[in-house]
């Protein structure tokens, strides 16, 4: 498999390898970045380069910048206008905007199991149907009186991918809208937004940011949402939003944002400049090779995983309780629902499957 990637370094070619290298040095074997990813050295060091600014009383327009620059980032490997992205702090929050948007009485449908900060919103609204079906049962589920379907591109519990195009197209049958949580997908699959009428994702995971930052995609009639949490930087001219009402709200998906965290979009700039140069594509491939690998080496051990195929996250049922003591040893994966999950990604290696696996066999 052909995983060079080109860049322009000093006329140079680096590889995927080295350029990771280059990167990440982690002290352990971490198989957790469906938890939170690590952040590279670039990254890190845009961080402290924002710290000193706040620290030295630098004006902070470049901080501010950042927030466009990672916008227009995330609408690059989202395959959509850059209007269309609003930036924020949770998914949760804008599922509470969708929640919002829906008249009293209308029905949500979901997967069952999935994560509370995609689910949640709707039952906390209380006049809103919300039910929950097995996720290889959702697309078939949909029915005329769907108002939305909402659901997690790969499961977090277990990573199993949701057969998205079923869904889109039992969707635009019923009449239903679409809202995708690609929070575990983001950094290592194509995301394709432009085909769902709202996508969030954190950035904390998969594409390698600091806490604090969610993005959402919405339609460009902004898909019925009302900004409830706009403040000045909601308005069109932020600047001339400070005070009193916002009279003049942001004509694109802006009107959606909340007030930034300076510091983690400067930190995501970096990341998000790190996935767009190594390529979604390139990811996808080396973090699947990983994931593929530990599976077939569970077979041997006598362990089955969650089927999750095409996924770079691995359940295993009944090994959760194992997770202390691999942590112990070095090797970082999670404990959810009693499964042990191990999740792949850029930095990870075939010597790190492999000691999990060595492991797995004491």
């Amino acid at each position: 498999m052909d995983r060079q990637v080109f860049r322009a370094h000093s006329g140079a070619m680096e590889t995927f390898e080295s350029l990771v290298r280059a990167e990440f040095a982690p002290k352990n074997v971490y198989l957790n970045t469906a938890s939170s990813g690590l952040l590279p050295a670039r990254t890190v060091t845009a961080l402290h380069r924002a710290v000193r600014m706040r620290a030295e009383g630098t004006p902070l327009g470049p901080l501010y910048e950042d927030v466009e620059v990672v916008r227009a980032s995330f609408a690059r490997l989202a395959g959509v206008p850059v209007e269309r992205v609003a930036t924020g702090a949770s998914v949760a929050e804008y599922g509470g905007l969708i929640a919002a948007s829906l008249p009293a009485g209308a029905e949500v449908l979901t997967a069952e199991g999935d994560f509370s900060s995609l689910v949640n919103p709707f039952h906390a609204r209380g006049d809103l149907k919300v039910r929950a079906v097995p996720l290889e049962r959702l697309a078939e589920s949909v029915r005329p009186d769907t108002a939305l379907v909402a659901v997690s591109a790969a499961q977090s519990a277990d990573g199993r991918v949701a057969d998205l195009p079923a869904v889109r197209a039992a969707a635009l049958e019923h009449g239903a809208r679409t809202y995708v949580d690609a929070s575990q997908a983001a950094g290592w699959q194509p995301l394709e937004a432009d085909r769902y009428d709202f996508l969030a994702a954190v950035g904390f995971k998969w594409l390698l940011g600091p806490h604090g930052v969610a993005f959402c995609v919405v339609p460009e009639d902004f898909g019925g949402l009302t900004p409830l949490l706009a403040g000045w930087v909601a308005g069109e001219i932020p600047w001339d939003s400070c005070y009193g009402p916002v009279e003049d709200l942001a004509r694109s998906a802006r009107r959606f944002d909340i007030s930034p965290a300076l510091f983690t979009y400067a930190g995501l700039r970096a990341s998000l400049e790190l996935v767009e140069e190594l390529g979604v594509a390139t990811i996808r491939a080396h973090d699947l090779a990983l994931a593929d690998r530990f599976r077939a080496g569970l077979a041997p051990l006598g362990h089955e995983p969650v089927p999750a195929p095409g996924s770079a996250i691995v359940s295993v049922p009944r090994l959760g309780e194992r997770q202390p003591a691999l942590s112990a040893a070095g090797i970082e994966v999670s404990n959810r629902a009693g499964n042990l999950r191990a999740a792949f990604h850029l930095y990870n290696t075939v010597e790190d499957v492999d000691r999990l696996l060595d492991a797995l066999s004491a």
